[in-house]
């Protein structure tokens, strides 16, 4: 039905009325047609991408939506349960890349977390071999999640949840990598 609307649709707007110049016009409708499907197809089998903001106790997660356009804030979830949460993740998502947020002091120096970190993009390439693990600076997140609740008016009682910052930086990680 869409394909018989469209179809009518080019032929008026052609303003062609014989056979054989609405042979030429429906080629032409035919091939943009195809090559649209074929993108749609291409796009549906993206993936999303999942950023890390690792911590000792807590780790915020951020997801991105089916275009990888945008970053949003996803959950906060104890250390000790990250990989049994992003096994049942990726179980009901299609997730092609972990990003996570390699802690970096101003010089550039390691953090006391930073060994953490790497160890766990380790175990990620281990347990998940056919998804991309990626490590992003996350020097300032949590500074910048933390301004961006005071900016949009987040009561104070809500910003002293440390897991709010966590999956705020974990957005911010995400975007970053989105660019």
């Amino acid at each position: 039905m869409l394909f018989s609307l469209a179809y009518k649709s080019v032929l008026c707007r052609s303003g062609f009325s014989s056979a054989a110049n609405s042979v030429g016009v429906f080629t032409g409708f035919l091939f943009q047609y195809y090559q649209m499907l074929i993108g749609i197809v291409i796009f549906t089998s993206m993936g999303r991408i999942v950023a890390i903001d690792f911590g000792l106790k807590r780790t915020g997660l951020a997801i991105t939506d089916e275009m990888n356009i945008i970053a949003s804030p996803l959950t906060t979830v104890e250390s000790k349960d990250l990989m049994t949460f992003l096994k049942e993740l990726t179980r009901k998502n299609s997730i092609d890349t972990f990003v996570l947020g390699e802690p970096k002091r101003l010089n550039n120096e390691d953090t006391h977390i930073t060994e953490n970190v790497r160890m766990l993009k380790t175990a990620l390439e281990k347990e998940f071999p056919t998804m991309k693990v990626v490590m992003i600076d996350e020097r300032f997140t949590s500074k910048m999640a933390f301004q961006s609740m005071i900016d949009s008016g987040m009561k104070k009682k809500q910003r002293q949840e440390k897991g709010t910052v966590d999956m705020i930086s974990a957005a911010i990680i995400l975007q970053s990598y989105l660019g």
